[in-house]
């Protein structure tokens, strides 16, 4: 990776590249990377945000989520939303922290660390890392030393890259390459599926999904039964239902 396509204050970070790192309330920058952020949220960091809040999908997207689907954007985007503060302030920001920290997203899970994945032709996955230094962050300047591999595992970063890889089938597919682009309704199909999680579940229940390959709604509605209360499958499920929908194939 050439630093110098990298965005101000990135640098490339290899596999077995150390660094030194702490985030707590005694650092003097704590929560200052908590304003002004641009926070894209996947659909596994809603699915465990809602569940979190104990809050219906739908309530949730609504209350703390702002879609974005503009020209020349694939799929739309969900952003979290800011706290109208002066600040820009993380909506979950509070005086002692984050109130949803156990559950945070992987953006804020990974800082200072960013990770890209690429899906090889094999289906493996080709992992690219950087490290982000901004002004602002004095955690580098105490902490312990990490690895990559090990600050992902220091911070619970595992089950969402998990998730989040498996996205990679449905944003990367060939057909987009050769200029697959969804329709609207595919779009709402993309955030319904995705990240309406509790709404997609009920229209399964009750026969209303609309789709253009009625054989593709076969393995969701036989295995819908058993996922009543786990959406960790469901949204796998959603994934593979997308990639039927929008490209015809089979994973």
């Amino acid at each position: 990776m050439n630093d110098h396509n990298l965005p101000e204050h990135c640098s490339s970070l290899g596999n077995d590249e150390k660094f030194c790192f702490a985030c707590h309330p005694e650092v003097p920058c704590f929560n200052e990377c908590c304003h002004q952020l641009d926070l894209i949220l996947t659909p596994y960091d809603v699915l465990r945000l809602k569940n979190k809040l104990n809050r219906h999908s739908g309530m949730f997207l609504e209350q703390f989520v702002i879609i974005e689907w503009e020209e020349g954007m694939l799929f739309p985007t969900c952003y979290l939303t800011m706290v109208d503060d002066g600040k820009a302030s993380c909506v979950f920001l509070e005086d002692d922290g984050c109130r949803v920290y156990a559950d945070r997203p992987a953006a804020c899970r990974a800082y200072p660390v960013g990770r890209g994945v690429s899906c090889q032709q094999d289906g493996s996955m080709q992992e690219q890392l950087v490290l982000l230094r901004e002004p602002h962050c004095r955690g580098f300047e105490a902490g312990k030393q990490f690895t990559a591999a090990a600050y992902f595992q220091d911070q619970g970063l595992e089950e969402y890259n998990r998730y989040n890889d498996q996205m990679t089938q449905l944003l990367q597919h060939p057909k987009i390459q050769a200029g697959f682009r969804p329709t609207k309704e595919q779009a709402d199909q993309y955030i319904m599926a995705l990240y309406n999680l509790d709404t997609f579940r009920q229209d399964l229940n009750h026969g209303y999904i609309k789709t253009n390959n009625p054989l593709s709604l076969i393995g969701l509605q036989s295995g819908l039964q058993s996922l009543e209360t786990n959406d960790n499958e469901l949204l796998l499920m959603a994934i593979r239902w997308l990639i039927q929908e929008y490209f015809g194939e089979y994973v």
